[in-house]
């Protein structure tokens, strides 16, 4: 903004104001930001307390990883073991393992199937049994591909009847409304 010099002493002290109080505003802007950026990240901070540990229903847990009964023709195969499912994750995993034709129930990484047979390890669709968590792999169970499936694994588009009937309207009653 451009004084004229015919101007008082009353513009100019507007104009220096207005100034510093843009300068200030700038100023105070940068000390907050310098502050916040330079702080601790939540600030004080309360104790927690750990949470406790819940115990976990084997069987719930079966349920959710699709546990079913097993066929009568399951319990014949030569294999006495069944891996129906598989949940990989840090720091372990864990695998859901039917033995003997009997209800799955989920075993994690390092836990005994039996006195002898331990799981070893876990991987997408896999789980490798073993005596010991350092010893070779006595048995290497693979989750079955679902059907619909190619054998690369991934789905396989199944086909739709032409006939299939698409959305219907659901008439919606008239508002009514009573004169009184």
């Amino acid at each position: 903004m451009l004084l004229n010099m015919q101007d008082g002493a009353g513009a100019r002290w507007r104009v220096r104001g207005v100034t510093f109080v843009v300068w200030a505003a700038a100023l105070a802007s940068v000390v907050f930001w310098g502050l916040k950026a330079t702080s601790s990240p939540g600030g004080p901070q309360a104790a927690v307390m750990p949470a406790a540990v819940t115990p976990v229903d084997s069987n719930q847990v079966a349920r959710l990883l699709g546990a079913r009964a097993v066929s009568t023709a399951a319990v014949a195969a030569p294999n006495r073991f069944a891996l129906v499912g598989v949940i990989t994750g840090a720091p372990h995993g864990a695998a859901l393992i039917a033995i003997d034709g009997q209800a799955a129930k989920p075993f994690r990484v390092g836990a005994a199937l039996e006195q002898d047979l331990l799981l070893q390890s876990v991987s997408p669709r896999r789980a490798v049994l073993a005596r010991s968590m350092d010893g070779p792999a006595v048995a290497t169970l693979e989750v079955p591909l679902p059907k619909n499936t190619g054998p690369s694994g991934m789905p396989v588009a199944v086909p739709v009847p032409a006939a299939m009937p698409g959305p219907q309207a659901i008439p919606i009653p008239a508002e009514v409304t009573t004169g009184s």
